[in-house]
């Protein structure tokens, strides 16, 4: 599969905040069972991205995988989302600086030359200071660094709008908590759809436990002798979403993976959307 800029990106990521000093094991188990997309930030508050370097560059060492068929996805993350006393760039620099700096840190973290998406964590303040970042990301783009460009945890079509007719580089993905505090996106993603950016779920399974006990989805379980969170993560992906997960449970990662071994029947996956 690919995106409007030409790169793969895989049918479900595996997201690695919160890992800590597991990441760099957990990575390799992922890609070892079948991952190809890896999610992560430069963020130290949140993530431990040199452990999901190291996750990576064993495996690629292992023969495991080549690093043309990953996915690397890491973020900027603006000053107001770090941790003070461990800014992973000067946060005396410019927004430019910062993005640049940010970029240089994930690449050295990742033991990669590129990335295959650099997301911006969020919007910032104001849209002329989100428009400075992204035009710093386009600036990395051109130069190599960067496949293609993001943006997560925007909740405002108006916001998402604003930033796409700007951009010379237009998003090509959002990452979204999908929940229902948001009527999961729905204008956003239509908005996506049209204009071919891949949306990408998070909180997809945490954030919807009404869903996921309702017997609408256990008796589609139950037809198909899968878990209730393998049936929402089909359905999602049969909808145009692209889920993350970030189980540490063998288990379920084997379980995540083999969401496309079967398929919703159109009326099945109306029926679901009807829950949401």
């Amino acid at each position: 599969m690919t995106t409007n800029h030409n790169t793969n990106r895989p049918g479900i990521i595996y997201g690695t905040a919160w890992k800590q000093e597991r990441t760099a094991t957990l990575v390799e188990q992922a890609i070892e069972l079948g991952f190809r997309g890896i999610d992560t930030a430069c963020q130290p508050k949140h993530y431990h991205e040199a452990g999901v370097g190291e996750g990576v560059a064993t495996s690629l060492r292992r023969g495991l995988v080549e690093r043309t068929e990953l996915y690397l996805q890491s973020k900027f993350t603006p000053l107001d989302g770090q941790d003070p006393a461990r800014v992973p760039y000067d946060p005396r620099a410019s927004l430019s600086e910062q993005v640049a700096q940010s970029l240089q840190m994930s690449l050295k973290n990742l033991q990669t030359s590129y990335l295959d998406c650099l997301v911006l964590h969020s919007p910032l303040a104001n849209p002329a200071q989100t428009l400075t970042v992204w035009q710093a990301m386009e600036q990395l783009h051109d130069a190599g660094g960067v496949k293609q460009l993001g943006l997560s945890n925007c909740y405002h079509l108006q916001q998402l709008e604003q930033l796409y007719h700007a951009a010379r580089i237009k998003p090509a993905v959002l990452q979204n908590r999908f929940y229902a505090a948001t009527q999961y996106d729905q204008t956003i993603r239509a908005f996506c759809h049209q204009q071919q950016i891949s949306y990408q779920s998070f909180w997809t399974l945490s954030a919807n436990p009404r869903i996921l006990a309702h017997p609408t989805l256990q008796a589609l379980a139950k037809k198909y002798r899968r878990t209730a969170a393998q049936l929402f993560f089909r359905y999602v992906s049969q909808v145009g979403i692209v889920p993350l997960t970030g189980t540490t449970s063998t288990l379920h990662m084997q379980e995540d993976l083999a969401i496309f071994e079967f398929e919703l029947t159109p009326g099945e996956c109306e029926a679901i959307t009807a829950l949401l």
